[in-house]
């Protein structure tokens, strides 16, 4: 998306990266069990729905990260979202037919470090788009689904597979291409620059 709206430039090499690292995200998602495309086909035909939002979701978030340092001028609206959200998720939970709620010491506890983890990752994350390096932001991006499997498997205590490991190097060699593609391309946008500004000063 930063190559298509914002002009990121990027050597066709970032391509077989992305697919890599997706492909390595793929790989450690579908764990132990073999992965195929059928397979994949079959899971979305089977519930479309879901898979259709989280695509729409992915879109979405990736137009917000494309568009947000050019709209937002460099304003963070994390707090005001996240109150929004709030609302509309206490909204829907009054008028569904949900169970109430039950509290305890340890849950309460749970829930604010989740909540905590969660605005501060929003927080830092738009701080980022608005002011840090896309492209670095986006290459790292890929290890997110890979660092929530490690800390799954951390929590429920269970041992790390060797397609997982195997996943995680696919993803950080993806990453890599991803990063050097256009770290090459902005060089050589850079020598163009260079030379043309000598052109002009002999001219």
């Amino acid at each position: 998306m930063a190559i298509l709206f914002n002009g990121q430039k990027a050597t066709w090499w970032v391509l077989p990266g992305l697919l890599l690292a997706l492909f390595g995200i793929g790989w450690i998602m579908s764990g132990e069990g073999a992965w195929s495309l059928q397979q994949m086909l079959g899971n979305v035909r089977s519930n479309p729905l879901s898979y259709s939002l989280a695509f729409s979701g992915a879109v979405i978030w990736a137009l917000y990260c494309s568009v947000t340092r050019r709209l937002a001028q460099g304003k963070n609206g994390v707090a005001l979202f996240t109150a929004l959200t709030a609302l509309a998720l206490w909204g829907k939970y009054s008028v569904s037919a949900e169970g109430a709620l039950h509290f305890s010491w340890p849950i309460a506890l749970m829930l604010l470090c989740a909540g905590v983890a969660m605005g501060a990752g929003y927080a830092l994350w738009n701080i980022g788009i608005l002011h840090g390096n896309m492209t670095l932001l986006a290459t790292a991006s890929y290890f997110a689904p890979v660092l929530s499997s490690l800390f799954a498997a951390v929590m429920l205590n269970t041992a790390l597979t060797v397609s997982f490991w195997q996943g995680v190097g696919m993803v950080i060699v993806g990453s890599l291409v991803c990063w050097r593609a256009t770290r090459a391309e902005r060089r050589d946008f850079r020598a163009q620059t260079a030379s043309w500004r000598k052109i002009r000063l002999r001219s």
